[in-house]
């Protein structure tokens, strides 16, 4: 159970980490601080993602699949008419 309870902490930062860069990409007054951002966010994106999996393949982590019918009314409540 600690173990779980480590990935989830730390799954719940690098979630975090990726709000703060997100914000930090899109406030940047200047390309290049918005790249450094930018790279910041993928590299915190890659490590959510790879921490997702590996809780994921212990059964840590349960996602449920969405329906196609509320998919579909999501999308089309956000389509151009």
């Amino acid at each position: 159970m600690e173990d779980k309870n480590t990935m989830m902490n730390l799954l719940n930062n690098t979630k975090g980490l990726c709000d703060l860069y997100m914000h930090g990409t899109i406030e940047s007054g200047t390309e290049n601080v918005r790249c450094t951002f930018k790279e910041a966010l993928d590299e915190t994106l890659k490590m959510q993602d790879d921490i997702y999996k590996k809780m994921k393949a212990k059964g840590w982590y349960q996602s449920e699949q969405a329906e196609q019918q509320k998919m579909d009314q999501v999308k089309q409540s956000f389509s151009m008419k």
